[in-house]
C-alpha cells in the first residue's frame, strides 16, 4: 500500500531534537502585574512602558488618528505626528535626518541592506539577528569579524575589490552588553573610504550624560559617515525604530528601503508615546546615570556570588551557566524566589554559554535588589550541587 505523503514530518522531526537540546522555546502570557515578578528580563531600561505620561499620549493620540496609521509612509501611513517624532529625535541625537519604521528590526533591513547594496558588508561577529538578516538581504559580500576587532575590520575594507563598504555594529551588544570600539571603528571607516552603520536599540537612553547613545558619547554625532538606527520599544518605552543620519542617507532610505516603502506605518499611539518619552529623557537626564548604576550593582552582586559576568556598560548583564538545561533551570529558580530573568541558548549565544541576560531598570528598588540577591544566591548555590 503506497504510504501517504506527510509534509509536517520533518518539522516534527525537527521539533523533537530540539526539545532533547533543551532549545525548544515556549510562550508564556504574562498578566498585567508581571505575575507579582521583579522584571529583570524586560528592555524596559527607563520604567516608561508603564508611565502615565506616555500612555495618556498615546490615548491622546488614538482618539485623533485613530488606531492605526491606515497605510506606508508614502501613501497615508505619515503623519504630523510622525514628522513631529522625527524632528524630536534629531534634536536630542544632535543629527541632520530622522526616519522612524514600524520596528528597531526593519530600521536594520533598511539601513543595511540598502546601504550595504553593491558594497562589501563588513558585520561584526556579535551583531543583533536583524543585522544578520539585513546583510543577507543586501545581497553583497558580507565579511564578519571577530568580536570588537578593529585591526580585521580595517584589514576586510582594505582587502576588499568593492568600490564601496560599510562596517556595522552593535552599539551595546545585545547579550554580553559590552560597548563596540565606536572611536577607532569610525577612524578605520574614514581610512578606508567606508561608512560606519550603529545600531543603538541598548544605547539610545542609557549611554552618556544624557542618554543621548554611545556614537553621541563617542563624539561622533556630527559625522556624515556614521549612521545609527535605533528602536522605540527599549528605553523609550514605546513600539517601532529609527534611523538617524544626513540627509542623503535618509532619501536613499525613502527611494529604496524596501521594509520602510512596503510596510505598514508606525501607529500613531505608539508614535505619541515615544515623543512623550523623548521629552520625559530631555527633562529627567538623570534616568540614564540611574540604569548604569542597578547594572553596575547587579553585575557585582553576580561577581561576588561566584556567578561569571561582565562589566555592564549599559543596561544588560549577562550570567554565564553554560549548558542550556543548566540557564532553563536558572531561570526558573530566579521566578521561584520573586524574579523574571531573561534565559537565553543557543542560536541566540554560542553553544556553551547559555546565560540569563538580567536588565537594570532605573526604578528598581533597594527592596528588589535584595530580592534579586536572593534569587542570585539560589542560582549560585544550584549551580554547585548541578
Amino acid at each position: 500500500m503506497e504510504q501517504t505523503p506527510d509534509p509536517l514530518a520533518r518539522f516534527r522531526a525537527a521539533a523533537a531534537s530540539r526539545e532533547a537540546a533543551g532549545l525548544k522555546r515556549t510562550l508564556r502570557a504574562r498578566t498585567p502585574d508581571d505575575d507579582g515578578l521583579i522584571d529583570l528580563a524586560s528592555n524596559d531600561y527607563l520604567g516608561l512602558a508603564r508611565d502615565e505620561r506616555l500612555a495618556e499620549a498615546a490615548i491622546a493620540a488614538t482618539r485623533t488618528w485613530g488606531t492605526g496609521s491606515t497605510g506606508s509612509r508614502l501613501v497615508t501611513g505619515s503623519t504630523a505626528l510622525h514628522a513631529r517624532l522625527e524632528a524630536r529625535l534629531c534634536a536630542f541625537a544632535e543629527a541632520e535626518g530622522s526616519l522612524v519604521f514600524s520596528s528597531g528590526y526593519l530600521a536594520n533591513l533598511a539601513a543595511v541592506a540598502a546601504l550595504g547594496k553593491d558594497a562589501l558588508v563588513v558585520s561584526e561577529a556579535g551583531n543583533h539577528a536583524s543585522i544578520v538578516d539585513a546583510c543577507r538581504l543586501s545581497r553583497s559580500r558580507v565579511v564578519v569579524t571577530p568580536h570588537r576587532d578593529v585591526t580585521a575590520v580595517e584589514k576586510a575594507l582594505a582587502d576588499r575589490h568593492e568600490d564601496h563598504a560599510i562596517v556595522v555594529t552593535d552599539a551595546v551588544f545585545s547579550v554580553d552588553g559590552d560597548l563596540a570600539p565606536l572611536a577607532e571603528l569610525y577612524a578605520a571607516t574614514v581610512r578606508q573610504d567606508a561608512l560606519l552603520v550603529v545600531d543603538e536599540a541598548h544605547s539610545i537612553g542609557v549611554i552618556g550624560p544624557r542618554g543621548q547613545g554611545a556614537v553621541h558619547a563617542a563624539g561622533l554625532a556630527a559625522e556624515p559617515g556614521v549612521v545609527r538606527t535605533l528602536t522605540l520599544s527599549k528605553s523609550l518605552g514605546s513600539q517601532g525604530g529609527a534611523v538617524l543620519g544626513a540627509p542623503e542617507v535618509i532619501q536613499t532610505l525613502i527611494d529604496t528601503g524596501r521594509s520602510f516603502i512596503f510596510d505598514t506605518g508606525l501607529a500613531p499611539g505608539s508614535v505619541a508615546a515615544a515623543l512623550a518619552a523623548v521629552d520625559i529623557l530631555h527633562n529627567q537626564p538623570e534616568l540614564p546615570g540611574y540604569v548604569r548604576t542597578r547594572a553596575r550593582e547587579l553585575a557585582s552582586m553576580a561577581r561576588e556570588l561566584g556567578l561569571e559576568t561582565n562589566d555592564p556598560a549599559g543596561a544588560v548583564v549577562p550570567v554565564v551557566l553554560g549548558p542550556p538545561e543548566t540557564a532553563l533551570r536558572a531561570a526558573l529558580v530566579c521566578a521561584e524566589r520573586g524574579v523574571r530573568a531573561g534565559c537565553f541558548r543557543p542560536p541566540s549565544v554560542p553553544v556553551g554559554r547559555s546565560c540569563l541576560r538580567l536588565t537594570a531598570r532605573a526604578n528598581l528598588s533597594s527592596d528588589d535588589l535584595a530580592v534579586i540577591k536572593g534569587a542570585l544566591t539560589a542560582v549560585a548555590e544550584m549551580k554547585v550541587t548541578m
